[in-house]
């Protein structure tokens, strides 16, 4: 593994990172859920969120609406009464929350109730991790401290050390059996299942942030699908080759990213990003098609070809890893 194999942009944001950041604020959450009762007027709002300074209320109200998450009505003539409701935006990005949410719950220490100081803690973690390059660098296998500071060369050592804690500390990430001095660290299954809020907020930046939205990434792409396919359970009858291809445009640039995956029995015996070769099977297509699929289950504009059975297997297996008792969209 090379420094550019990992480092990519370097420490910029990463698709889906604003979105979660905007739901790792507590008063976020709370307005939003307010308003999913129906319209209410500000001070009920700070009623309901635990009496924030005005100020800061009106702050977060100002950029919920920027987004189209939230709109303001005036339910009648009189020109003081002004009432904010959820707009369509909003009512999605409620779906996001609740997959953040049901990806909380399923924290080692116990469930984590989104709006709250730890949901925060570990959707930052998560965050960092993830436009850092941290969890694509871990992804691939696992990394001391001092091999991680070779291959981001994006952070400075301190800056890695603080943000590789705060990921131990949530249960992201945690220590493997050393060889020499140095401890390696690995991704924890649970981290491995936090591909789908990050899946779920991507596919909002890109409906409802088309021109902020930061696009899709070899890297990005890379680090979700060497985490989320260790995941699946597959018929032990199944065996071959896959390879998973997403189809990028950078600028004028079009590329296929993504994994080569083995099956033995059932099993996955390995998941590289080499996409050279002859798999038995492939899957391809752009971004918004693979996010149907791995979201909604929906593989329609998807390209299978050669073995599709083993195909379908897995995309059926992501989805039911990442997304299994799916959150129904208000």
């Amino acid at each position: 593994m090379t420094a550019s194999t990992v480092n990519g942009s370097g420490n910029g944001a990463h698709t889906g990172a604003q979105t979660l950041a905007l739901l790792a604020d507590p008063l976020n959450v709370f307005v939003l859920r307010a308003l999913s009762t129906g319209p209410k007027r500000q001070v009920e709002l700070r009623h309901e969120s635990g009496s924030p300074a005005q100020s800061t209320l009106r702050a977060h109200l100002k950029r919920l609406e920027a987004i189209g998450a939230i709109s303001k009505r005036r339910p009648n003539a009189f020109p003081g009464t002004l009432e904010y409701e959820l707009a369509g935006p909003g009512t999605e990005l409620l779906f996001v929350a609740a997959i953040l949410e049901r990806w909380l719950a399923g924290a080692p220490d116990g469930p984590i109730e989104l709006g709250r100081d730890a949901a925060r803690a570990a959707t930052r973690a998560l965050v960092d991790g993830w436009t850092t390059t941290i969890m694509r660098a871990l992804a691939a296998r696992p990394l001391s401290l001092t091999e991680l500071d070779r291959v981001i060369a994006a952070l400075n050592y301190p800056s890695l050390e603080r943000r590789l804690g705060a990921m131990r500390l949530a249960g992201q990430i945690e220590a493997r059996p050393a060889n020499g001095r140095a401890t390696p660290y690995g991704v924890t299954e649970w981290l491995r299942r936090g591909v789908a809020p990050l899946a779920a907020a991507a596919r909002w930046e890109r409906r409802h942030l088309p021109h902020a939205a930061t696009a899709i990434t070899r890297i990005d792409v890379e680090a979700a699908l060497l985490l989320a396919v260790p995941l699946l359970r597959l018929d032990p009858d199944l065996s071959g080759s896959c390879r998973l291809a997403v189809e990028i445009s950078e600028g004028r640039r079009h590329s296929l990213a993504g994994v080569m995956v083995d099956v033995s029995l059932g099993r996955i015996a390995s998941c590289a990003t080499r996409l050279e070769g002859f798999p038995d099977a492939w899957i391809c297509g752009p971004p918004a098609a693979w996010l149907a699929a791995l979201i909604d289950g929906d593989t329609a504009s998807l390209e299978l070809g050669g073995d599709g059975s083993l195909a379908r297997s897995l995309l059926h297996g992501l989805h039911r890893a990442l997304f299994e008792a799916r959150v129904e969209q208000r």
